[in-house]
């Protein structure tokens, strides 16, 4: 992070009496950086209060150095690759701590473009503890000991989750890693032990692994993902088993001991038989909780959910009036772009507006290589909720530009409405996923019918172009639409 010398910060506010701004923020996540700039941008006096990113975890801990490190990752495959290309390579080494290294140095650029924003805006970073001292009252204890107080017309929380720790006897002493530390390895583990086949479990043990490490992934469910549809849980689970990855699911565990980075032993229960796992290091990625503790929020009239998360209504309007909150906190689904979204709901409601986050898209992309991406009604969803639909299903193999990048693992899949060409949702498990799921989105953004895509002029070859192969895909003797829910007729 940058250096709060030299950053936008609390030196000119006075100390001794509340200084009176329009929005104060608590937490400085990207909802609200991108809120801070935006309010100010309007003439508003705005402060964020961040004990220590600039910018949140977004690009300091999060989205951005992850998917820095899996690039790198994706780059050792190439090598060991090479011959599929043609190209000759003998050897290579990993040094992690250029990874490392590279991820770090473009942190620090997005430091300097964070800190220039909030200068070029006008709004004060303050590099400092927040917490309610009473309604719409802040106050920040800053690094050199002393305090400000800020009082505000409005407050938004905005102070995010932070990684599970479950009372696993021994594995708080074992000082586990969590994404924040592992992001910062700067040697390859020996053999590293992720608890949780989740999103974070998921991403970072296929990139481990092809750093040359070790790796065992225990799930206590009995799929990776366990949300997602059958297929997609079997493709990756396939796909890090390929790799060379172990996977314990239906496991429990137990009991650990040793530390992380040293030794450690993982005492696992699976199927009714306990056997004990050995590594160098260990990975906690079984869930977030809530920073809400010590905000002061019992002095504003904020109340909590029963899992401890702010409670909102649809405006994310807490329960203290003038009080709001965005993001992870106030049980948003944890990603970025929805706390974007999120501030683009108070921004309109503090605007004289009425937005509301009910029947919002929640498209999602997991960087896995290859990625997967879904928005809408997965198969799961649609079959729980009893609404039938039509499944528009091919493999990634006939994609042709696909072919041309050695790239042919996955599928893509979409479900449209029984009794008309809606489309309800789509999931890409495959490469370049993420970037193939936009142009469903904005196709259900604009309700076009799936038949648009289909009969669409697409560039080739693209990979977006595979989704005339998919929804032609109904008159395809390969490829029948198959139908859930209802018994309705393929088109």
């Amino acid at each position: 992070m940058k250096n709060p010398e030299t950053s936008p910060s609390a030196h000119g506010l006075k100390k001794s009496q509340p200084e009176e701004f329009d929005l104060v923020i608590l937490g400085g996540g990207t909802g609200s950086t991108v809120a801070a700039w935006t309010f100010a941008g309007e003439g508003k006096r705005v402060a964020v209060v961040d004990r220590k990113y600039i910018g949140g975890s977004c690009p300091n801990i999060a989205c951005l150095p992850s998917k820095n490190i899996i690039h790198s990752a994706k780059v050792v495959d190439y090598f060991r690759r090479s011959k599929e290309f043609g190209i000759a390579c003998d050897g290579f080494t990993i040094d992690m701590s250029g990874v490392r290294d590279r991820k770090r140095k473009m942190v620090a650029g997005l430091n300097e473009m964070y800190i220039e924003n909030y200068r070029k805006t006008g709004a004060e970073f303050i590099l400092g503890t927040g917490r309610f001292v009473a309604p719409r009252t802040v106050e920040a204890a800053l690094p050199d000991g002393s305090t400000c107080h800020l009082r505000s017309t409005n407050v938004i929380v905005s102070t995010g989750t932070r990684a599970s720790l479950e009372p696993i006897p021994g594995l708080a002493e074992a000082q586990p890693l969590t994404h924040i530390e592992a992001l910062e390895l700067g040697q390859v583990p020996e053999h590293l032990l992720v608890i949780g086949g989740g999103y974070v479990g998921v991403e970072l043990s296929q990139a481990i692994r092809r750093f040359g490490s070790k790796v065992t992934v225990v799930d206590r469910n009995g799929r990776l993902m366990s949300k997602e549809d059958p297929d997609v849980c079997d493709g990756l689970r396939s796909l890090l088993a390929d790799e060379g990855i172990d996977i314990l699911l239906n496991a429990r565990i137990k009991q650990v001991s040793g530390k992380s980075g040293d030794s450690v032993s993982v005492v696992v229960e699976q199927n009714g038989i306990e056997k004990v796992l050995k590594g160098s290091h260990i990975l906690v990625a079984t869930g977030r909780n809530p920073n809400t503790e010590g905000l002061g929020l019992e002095l504003t009239g904020v109340e909590l959910t029963d899992r401890g998360y702010i409670k909102v209504n649809e405006r994310l309007q807490t329960t203290a009036p003038g009080v709001w909150a965005i993001g992870e906190v106030a049980g948003s689904p944890q990603f970025t772009h929805i706390s974007i979204d999120d501030f683009r709901v108070v921004h309109a409601n503090l605007s004289g507006g009425n937005r509301v986050t009910t029947g919002r898209q929640v498209p999602y992309c997991l960087f896995t290589d290859p990625e997967l991406a879904r928005i809408g009604l997965s198969e799961t969803e649609a079959e729980a909720q009893g609404i039938a639909y039509r499944l528009f299903k091919v493999p990634m193999e006939t994609n042709l530009r696909a072919h041309t990048l050695s790239e042919t693992r996955g599928f893509v899949k979409a479900l449209v409405e029984a009794d008309s060409d809606r489309i309800l949702g789509f999931t890409a498990f495959g490469v370049g996923a993420g970037e193939t799921l936009a142009a469903i989105q904005i196709a259900m953004i604009a309700g076009l019918p799936y038949t648009a895509l289909r009969d669409a002029v697409l560039t080739h070859p693209t990979l977006v172009e595979g989704l005339i192969s998919l929804f032609s895909s109904a008159a395809s003797a390969h490829n029948v639409v198959e139908t859930r829910g209802a018994q309705i007729s393929a088109a």
